[in-house]
Order: C-alpha cells, then structure tokens, then sequence
C-alpha cells in the first residue's frame, strides 16, 4: 500500500482541510458510541471521506474501520445527517487478480 500511496501522481491527490462540520461529524460518531474516544483520528478521517462525497474509503484498519458493525454505526449517523453512505473497504477488494498466470 505504500508503494501505491508513494506512486500517486500529484494531479490524482487531493487534501482536505478539518472543518467545522467533519469536527462535529467525528464527535457524533463518537457520542453516538460507534467507537470510543481514542478513535477520534478514525472518526475524522470517515468524517472528511463522507462530507466531501468520496467514492471509497479503504483502510487497514479492520478493528475501527473496515468492520461490518463500525461500518452500519457511521452510515447510520451519516445517513441521519443527510450525507449519503460511505463505501468502506480493504484496499484488498481493489486488487486486480486478473493478471495472474
């Protein structure tokens, strides 16, 4: 994943600015209980992926992220808040076997 992340051309990245509303968003998830306060990193990164309307959210993290109950827990909120749901994902549903002989 790091030889990805390191290959990504310029023209193909995008930073997010933490704004008010990812703030507040990454707080609900919290109150709400999804996950506890330690996660708030997690929670704002969802929260950032949700609010800009991102595709697809992959990560590694399978004890905060990609987990079916975190999962429902923040397309809950984020679907109570009006935003549509996020695809999370492992960067694994992405790999292209195809080529395989």
């Amino acid at each position: 994943m790091r030889q990805l992340i390191q290959h990504l051309k310029a023209e193909f990245t995008e930073f997010l600015e933490i704004t008010d509303e990812a703030v507040e968003l990454a707080t609900e998830y919290i109150e709400e209980k999804v996950v506890g306060k330690t996660s708030y990193a997690d929670c704002l990164h969802i929260a950032l992926a949700t609010i800009n309307h991102a595709d697809y959210l992959l990560s590694w993290n399978f004890k905060h992220i990609v987990n079916v109950q975190k999962i429902r827990g923040y397309n809950s909120i984020n679907i109570k808040n009006g935003y549509k749901q996020l695809e999370i994902r492992s960067p694994r549903d992405f790999i292209n076997y195809d080529n395989e002989d």
